[in-house]
């Protein structure tokens, strides 16, 4: 698929994905597009990404949110992402934003961390690290095929803290072996630390992956999903009791410390992905660029149309997504966006979780009731 540029004259809002799809080792649960110890193209992947960037028109848009995720980010050198970012700047300089204001964030395995690329990132403009953590627990972190202990994971956080202030913590739940005590203890260790923001993420077995296989030859038992949500609502109680607001299904933030990125996801905002594999949302099409990193860095310009969405599709995405806020779905901006009530055009599947209990109508907003959060899947199948 090819698409325009000059993408717009209106200054609308635009989100950057960068993604990077190098690793040291994949993650026994990990399905995304990665290349596991191979960095032999590294160099003509970074320049092939750099002629993505270049060919937009990135002039006409208030870009709001960079995100570089993977793959493992942190696992190339540095240099490489200091290029990627100067490159943004560069683009970027003829724009309103200021590139200092934008939410700039890596993905960082603690595993690959050291001194000289945390003091890289900040020179560079990144102003926001996400680490993997998903669990305190060393026997844990080895079932799952992290490279790291959580020790390390210590040493890392404390270098990344030298420079940044704003740091999410991803934490994993509903792993095999775990127990509610790891979930514990490992809230214990984290709210020590006291990141800005903690995501908290249910493992999905995805076909092909280590895990996927182990469970279905019955050679790892998981967590019920009992157990799971018991966890759930264990992280969700002493995060919130420890000052963070439960603002999406999967994450927690202090006062004003809210993901931009998610946030614009969420609220159905637009965004392009540069690199290989990587989806963009614009001009109401979902696409995404080719997989295969050689055909990638051959034509960066072949797209991959998912979906190309009329009005319908756009209003029932937009109360799927924004049902995964904790403020749900905003009346007013429905109304704003599509010149409608969200209560008339869905009272039949709003009727419905009402009855269930699943949804509640709370003055402005549509959004899930406790009930909902544990049954939130079968709410999303109404609008799909």
């Amino acid at each position: 698929m090819k698409i325009k540029r000059g993408i717009g004259l209106n200054k609308k809002e635009l989100g950057i994905y960068i993604h990077i799809p190098f690793c040291k080792k994949k993650c026994y649960y990990c399905d995304f597009v990665s290349y596991a110890n191979n960095c032999k193209n590294v160099e003509e992947y970074i320049k092939t990404v750099i002629k993505e960037i270049e060919s937009y028109n990135l002039e006409n848009y208030n870009i709001t949110t960079i995100y570089i995720g993977g793959g493992t980010p942190s696992y190339i050198d540095s240099k490489y992402i200091v290029e990627i970012l100067a490159k943004l700047k560069q683009k970027l300089q003829n724009n309103e934003t200021k590139f200092n204001n934008i939410e700039i964030t890596i993905e960082v395995n603690p595993g690959t961390i050291t001194n000289s690329k945390i003091k890289d990132y900040k020179k560079s403009g990144i102003n926001r690290i996400s680490m993997g953590l998903q669990s305190t627990n060393n026997n844990l972190l080895k079932e799952i095929g992290r490279i790291h202990t959580f020790e390390e994971f210590l040493e890392a956080y404390n270098i990344v803290k030298k420079e940044f202030d704003n740091i999410n913590i991803d934490l994993m739940i509903g792993l095999p072996k775990q127990k509610i005590l790891d979930i514990k203890k490992s809230l214990e260790e984290i709210i020590k630390l006291n990141p800005n923001h903690v995501s908290v993420y249910s493992l999905i077995l995805e076909e092909g992956t280590v895990l996927y296989n182990k469970v279905e030859n019955n050679d790892l038992e998981l967590p019920s999903e009992d157990e799971e949500r018991k966890m759930y609502w264990y992280v969700k109680n002493t995060l919130e009791l420890n000052g963070y607001n439960h603002y999406e299904i999967s994450n927690f933030a202090k006062k004003e410390k809210e993901s931009k990125h998610n946030m614009n996801c969420w609220e159905q905002k637009e965004y392009i992905g540069i690199g290989a594999a990587a989806h963009s949302y614009f001009e109401n099409k979902r696409y995404s660029n080719i997989e295969s990193m050689e055909k990638y860095i051959n034509n960066f310009n072949e797209k991959i149309v998912h979906e190309v969405q009329n009005k319908e599709d756009m209003q029932k995405e937009y109360m799927l997504l924004n049902l995964r806020k904790l403020d749900g779905v905003s009346i007013l901006k429905f109304k704003e966006k599509f010149a409608c009530n969200p209560i008339f055009l869905f009272r039949n599947e709003l009727e419905k979780l009402v009855n269930e209990k699943l949804l509640m109508v709370d003055g402005n907003f549509i959004k899930l009731t406790n009930k909902g959060l544990d049954l939130a899947n079968l709410v999303w199948e109404e609008f799909v």
